[in-house]
């Protein structure tokens, strides 16, 4: 019947339950953790929900998942001669910091 209420209620396949110690910690159980792929050291975000929170697991992305998202205003002009631009502007900071 639990299982049921949480279906319905919820719309999710699984529900444990797990105890709060007395520091506000909570195990959470190895079925969840395996189902959400929740990792030693990962994090996790509690989203509120009314009378209730769902627990989401918070993914470290890396900088090849951000790769396209925003357009490009201008097209790119390739690595060297990112790194001349930016050896020029550290050049040119460096030099107004010396004048000062």
């Amino acid at each position: 019947m639990l299982f049921y209420v949480c279906n319905d209620y919820f719309g999710g396949n699984l529900m444990n339950k797990a105890k709060i110690t007395f520091k506000g910690q909570v195990t959470i159980p190895k079925e969840v953790r395996n189902s959400l792929d929740i990792k030693e050291g990962d994090s996790v975000i509690f989203v509120i929900q009314k009378d209730y929170a769902v627990l989401k697991p918070l993914k470290k992305k890396s900088l090849k998942d951000f790769y396209g998202v925003l357009p490009a205003t201008q097209p790119y002009s390739g690595m060297e001669s990112v790194r001349e631009k930016v050896h020029h502007k550290i050049a040119k900071h460096l030099l107004g910091k010396e004048k000062e």
